[in-house]
């Protein structure tokens, strides 16, 4: 692999039929980076990843991995890349230990080096002591580690993970983004696809998709930089859904959404945060917190939608 970016995106097109799935996309991504793909599902994130994988054909554009065309060269790609879907892709009637030896075979692992690749994968995964299980009788996020081990058996540069915590308990997806910044620490590079707000803050960069288009790009910190102009308040109240009533229409305050047992209040700078009390409690409603905070990504995304389906309109 030559240059500084293992990913790079022209222009990528992916259209079935009448419904464009990829949009004109268009981003790059170093070696070394955990890039994230934030968006609901339906964004276009899979399909973007299985053209990079060599999966899908593009409609148009261009796109590369490790220096191969995704289109001319996709044999290439899939030799120097890793790939893990939500679905894991493992044998569950296999024990763990069969599980590696099989997809040891299917990367074409050197044989004087699977020995020591399947130790490494054991050890990375934690699963040692439960080599000879059967691998249906693992939880998720046991599960979660051997699909990631498998998918690294053959040490590739460029690593794909496509949803890979979806369905996964909380703990066990921690470890797991603990796991993805061991492998990035020692020069992988891991492009991963979440629906999951809070994984974004993980990532050393992400972009946001929405309809098959890329909304935003950067580190969480200059996304969140973005949202300057407005102020986010956290209000909390005896009745959330009268509050939202309270606030439709009040100058200076653009969106209101319901976060956790409160509610989030987009406003603009300068807009007096006593009024919006004093426009609640006029309501008979008792306000019991209110005040600035700082956005969570689950508030750019929300804000970055909203954008784009104003400028839509």
């Amino acid at each position: 692999m030559t240059g500084e970016w293992a990913v790079e995106i022209d222009d990528l097109v992916k259209a079935f039929g009448n419904f464009v799935a990829v949009d004109h996309v268009s981003l790059r991504v170093r070696k070394g980076e955990i890039f994230g793909f934030l968006g609901p599902n339906g964004a276009g994130k899979s399909t973007t990843i299985r053209m990079l994988c060599g999966l899908l054909t593009p409609t148009s554009g261009h796109a590369s991995v490790s220096g191969f065309d995704v289109s001319r060269e996709p044999e290439e790609i899939r030799k120097t890349i890793g790939y893990m879907s939500q679905k894991f892709s493992l044998y569950d009637d296999l024990t763990v230990e069969e599980n590696i030896d099989f997809f040891t075979g299917m990367y074409s692992v050197p044989k004087a080096v699977r020995a020591e690749r399947k130790n490494y994968v054991l050890g990375m995964a934690n699963l040692t002591d439960r080599r000879r299980a059967l691998t249906g009788t693992l939880a998720g996020g046991w599960k979660q580690r051997l699909a990631l081990g498998c998918a690294i058996l053959h040490d590739p540069p460029v690593l794909f993970l496509d949803e890979p915590t979806s369905g996964v308990d909380p703990i066990a997806r921690g470890a797991f983004w603990g796991l993805i910044h061991d492998l990035s620490e020692t020069g992988h590079t891991i492009f991963v696809s979440t629906h999951y707000m809070d994984e974004a803050e993980y990532c050393h960069r992400l972009a946001l998709m929405y309809r098959g288009k890329v909304i935003a790009l950067g580190t969480p910190a200059e996304l969140k930089e973005g949202l300057k102009s407005h102020v986010l308040l956290q209000l909390d109240s005896s009745d959330p859904l009268e509050t939202m009533r309270a606030l439709e229409g009040l100058a200076g305050v653009r969106d209101v959404a319901v976060f956790g047992s409160g509610l989030h209040v987009t406003v603009d700078a300068e807009t007096d945060v006593a009024r919006i009390r004093q426009a609640v409690e006029a309501k008979g409603i008792a306000v019991k917190r209110l005040e600035r905070i700082t956005p969570s990504m689950e508030d750019v995304f929300v804000a970055t939608i909203e954008a784009e389906e104003r400028k839509a309109a």
